[in-house]
């Protein structure tokens, strides 16, 4: 006779009994940041998702390949902690978090509950979100979009505001050669500053942009540039005005000492994190007191269960956590788990509002995703969504690397080394 607990479970075989037998990969683009999708496949038919996030490599998910077959993906604890040395801060931890979702999504599936449950259980039942807004050179017209975005029904909003915007203002920029053009040289040591005539254009700027918004809403400002603390702290005392409800990634967040001395000299909360890896990673800035709000990439944080303890942790520093988020519906769910089940959660970013198809990849969802500026939190078990969308999917691979989830991935089946980290 089956018991009550037993009617939520899939009993083709029994939980205890799950052994990972397969992962295979989909490469997609244009959602539009491209990333990798995982499958990962059980002896029992049933299949967990999880995502690589945007703009990292398949092959951090498919060298882990080999450490996955045989196990219990119901282990979640346990697995990650025999793959979280295979990560690394920022996209080299894509592989490890997309395994972790993806054995989130399994283990909710094998025993009928939202993967929230699994996460001990939801804070809120809907998810606020902000959408991420291109920027234009003209702050009217980018208040005019933003404005946009609150007749959608988002109630917090962000954009970039920077010396990407003073590339074509005389004298608002200082910078030795080469300098501005650069991708590779950390903020500290570019030697670029911003002047007082820079300063002031971005303050009209922002004026601009709060001159069609208000400030009923929350406005979140991000992308400043590659310039150094002291150009910071001066641009973010003229800023403080206009009431801003974050600086997000000033300066690099490897920093908690300079972070501290950011955060001390403005009035506008701080913000940075989604680069860091695993909780150790916010420690420092932590008890630094160095920020006011984490910022954290599930994709690259350490996927659900690991991105929640983080939100504990700030918890007990009395300091928020936003969250950080540019991939998939896949991704987006995973977040929105966490989010329900992290008390100082704060708003979730999404940067597809614009791509009508990103909320049809997965089916069973409403659509679209976001509905008055929230998402509903997901009571089907795992992810909680039915079904990859196979034609959306091979509508959006990558056309660099179009690899879908028919093409095996035997050649990793064997890979190997002594991983033990200890002698």
């Amino acid at each position: 006779m089956t018991t009550s607990v037993e009617q939520n479970v899939n009993t083709y075989s029994r939980p205890s009994d799950l052994k990972i037998t397969d992962l295979r990969i989909a490469n997609l683009a244009g959602l539009p940041m491209r990333c990798t999708i995982i499958r990962i496949d059980t002896n029992q038919g049933i299949s967990g998702y999880g995502e690589v996030r945007d703009g990292a490599s398949k092959t951090y998910a498919l060298l882990l390949k080999s450490r996955l077959l045989g196990e219990n993906p119901c282990n979640i604890d346990k697995i990650f902690r025999k793959i979280k040395q295979f990560g690394h801060h920022a996209r080299q931890a894509g592989g490890v978090c997309g395994v972790e979702m993806a054995l989130m999504d399994l283990a909710g599936k094998a025993y009928g509950v939202p993967a929230y449950q699994l996460a001990g259980g939801k804070f809120r039942d809907k998810i606020l979100c902000y959408s991420d807004t291109p920027s234009v050179p003209d702050g009217k017209e980018m208040g005019r979009r933003l404005k946009a975005r609150m007749e959608q029904g988002f109630k917090f909003l962000k954009m970039d505001v920077g010396i990407g915007l003073l590339r074509d203002v005389p004298g608002a920029l200082i910078a030795p050669p080469g300098m501005l053009e650069t991708r590779t040289v950390m903020h500290q040591f570019t030697g670029i500053q911003i002047t007082d005539k820079g300063i002031d254009h971005l303050c009209q700027y922002v004026a601009d942009v709060r001159s069609e918004i208000g400030y009923e809403i929350p406005l979140a400002v991000d992308h400043f540039g590659h310039i150094g603390l002291k150009s910071c702290i001066r641009l973010g005392k003229a800023l403080d005005q206009f009431t801003l409800a974050w600086y997000e990634d000033m300066i690099p967040w490897q920093f908690p000492e300079q972070w501290a001395q950011l955060t001390q000299a403005v009035d506008t909360p701080t913000c940075t994190g989604e680069d860091i890896y695993l909780k150790e990673g916010f420690k420092p800035l932590l008890e630094h007191h160095a920020v006011d709000i984490i910022h954290p990439d599930l994709a690259s944080s350490g996927g659900i269960l690991e991105t929640k303890k983080i939100g504990d942790m700030a918890q007990d520093y009395g300091i928020a956590m936003a969250m950080h988020m540019a991939g998939s519906p896949i991704s987006c769910l995973a977040n929105v788990h966490c989010a329900a089940a992290t008390e100082n959660f704060l708003v979730l970013e999404n940067h597809s509002v614009d791509i009508p198809e990103w909320n049809e990849l997965v089916t069973g969802l409403p659509n679209p995703l976001i509905q008055d500026g929230y998402i509903q939190v997901p009571e089907k078990p795992g992810l909680g969504f039915d079904d990859i969308n196979e034609e959306l999917f091979r509508k959006y691979l990558d056309p660099r690397d179009p690899i879908y989830f028919d093409q095996p991935t035997d050649a990793w089946d064997n890979e190997w080394s002594w991983d033990r980290l200890w002698s």
